[in-house]
């Protein structure tokens, strides 16, 4: 008697790894033609391309002081940025479900430590980032933020964009020495020079010097990584010439690149949760507090957008007729991730452009976030080798991403049209050379306004800029009023 085997029809195989499980069903990995290795593959090409934040933003924040004079802790930072961006890289790939990483936002930063911070206490100041961050959940919940998106130009928005990279390029050549202030004894109306002394000299702005080149070379052959490869190569020249030479530890600024003992410690989290929600208003007053919230919600605004929008199309995840679906979700995210930097003392979080590397990788999918957010999360436990990394190794970073928001932005300018292109001109010049984001974009904002009205064209502008612009004509006016 032969046996015979029977089996229903219906019963469930076992799914392959990139067949339609249940993690594929849940990122929908088959449905937007990816497979599980090529999420993975990307969630580290992201992580290598935007690793360099884990040392650039603890530079940023902490070589700047509160109106006490107090500076915050280096191995505090790198925790809390780290933590961070785990956190709202996690949430993007679970929530949003899209190839999109977040960290603390450069530019964000600069405003955080160079404007809000001198002025209050650092408490206060994350707190107005926490308020930014429900500001955007708000105009995500009703709708708002698309609308308020739509109200300023497209011109206009790419030269607050390009203010900011040449900002944060100004703040990369003075941190690293390669710029500095001419001091007032000089008696001379040239406010910098080049080196410390009107020329260049010293191994650490030679670091910076090789750094730079060698980020850019990395950048133009479009390799994967190319910026956290030149902060590790460099990091590591740093440490030999210290090694060797042994300069004096004035010579390097903030960070003296010694090899630490230990390179593996336990992350200290005694930033998360040093918050003052308004008590900034009281050091300020409610209308430059107000401002000040509002320059941090402009800054996160468009940028995160214009991250969103582009990574998407390069993932192909937009509909044909420009929609990205699921967006909302997507907003929200990001919402949160600036509420939760300022919570944890890192600044705002926001989407990163180097995403687009995980997205070369293959990435489709919010898969590869989550596989980014664990590296990150895994990084809480390095903060020796984070913190070991002298400024002229990372700040060529600076000049790097500077270039590449100029470069990404400039070309969307119309400038035939003088009504915009006059009023993004002074918005990217003056964010460098008043050194602040706020001047820049308040008189990008008035003086598009007035050029639209001199021009015949003020029914093209929209109320939402008259109104706003009206706020930045009372501030400016503050102390010739005497309210200030």
């Amino acid at each position: 008697m032969t046996p015979t085997a029977t089996a229903p029809v219906d019963v469930q195989q076992p799914q392959r790894p990139d067949g339609p499980g249940g993690l594929d069903r849940f990122f929908k990995i088959s449905e937007r033609g990816s497979t599980i290795a090529r999420e993975v593959r990307g969630g580290f090409a992201t992580f290598f391309a935007m690793a360099y934040i884990i040392v650039l933003n603890p530079i940023i924040l902490g070589s700047a002081k509160d109106m006490y004079g107090h500076q915050l802790d280096g191995d505090q930072l790198v925790t809390a940025t780290v933590l961070t961006a785990a956190f709202s890289t996690l949430l993007m790939g679970v929530i949003g479900n899209v190839p999109i990483a977040l960290a603390a936002g450069l530019g964000v930063n600069t405003v955080v430590a160079l404007q809000l911070a001198p002025r209050m206490s650092w408490a206060d100041a994350m707190g107005m980032v926490v308020l930014a961050g429900f500001v955007v959940i708000l105009l995500v919940a009703t709708g708002l933020r698309e609308r308020v998106m739509n109200a300023v130009p497209l011109g206009l928005r790419k030269g607050i964009a390009i203010g900011i990279g040449l900002f944060i390029m100004l703040i990369g050549l003075v941190d690293s020495g390669f710029v500095s202030r001419i001091p007032d004894a000089a008696h001379t109306t040239v406010p910098l020079q080049l080196g410390a002394s009107g020329h260049l000299g010293g191994w650490p702005v030679l670091v910076f010097v090789l750094g730079a080149l060698l980020t850019l070379a990395l950048i133009i052959r479009k390799g994967p990584g190319a910026i956290l490869i030149s902060i590790v190569v460099m990091t590591l020249v740093a440490v030999l010439i210290q090694l060797v030479a042994g300069l004096p530890g004035e010579a390097w600024g903030l960070t003296v690149p010694e090899w630490p003992g230990n390179p593996v410690a336990a992350p200290d989290f005694g930033l998360v949760g040093e918050v003052s929600l308004f008590g900034g208003f009281a050091k300020v007053g409610y209308l430059t507090g107000a401002l000040f919230v509002f320059t941090v919600l402009l800054s996160c605004f468009f940028d995160a957008m214009g991250t969103i929008l582009g990574v998407g199309d390069e993932a192909k995840l937009m509909r044909k007729d420009g929609s990205f679906p699921g967006i909302n979700k997507v907003l929200i995210v990001d919402g949160i991730a600036v509420a939760a930097g300022g919570a944890t003392s890192s600044s705002a979080n926001t989407c990163f452009v180097e995403s687009t590397a995980g997205v070369g990788e293959g990435a489709r999918t919010g898969l590869s976030s989550v596989v980014t957010g664990g590296l990150f999360a895994a990084a809480l436990f390095l903060t020796p080798l984070a913190t070991m990394v002298p400024s002229q190794a990372a700040t060529p970073a600076l000049l790097a991403v500077g270039f590449l928001i100029l470069a990404g932005s400039v070309r969307d300018i119309d400038w035939s049209d003088f009504t915009i292109a006059v009023p993004a001109f002074l918005a990217m010049v003056m964010m460098p050379f008043t050194y602040s984001i706020t001047n820049g974009i308040g008189i990008g904002f008035i003086s598009f306004c007035v050029l639209r009205l001199a021009a015949g064209r003020g029914r093209e502008v929209p109320t939402a800029m008259y109104a706003v612009s009206a706020v930045f004509v009372f501030f400016y006016a503050m102390p010739a009023l005497g309210l200030t």
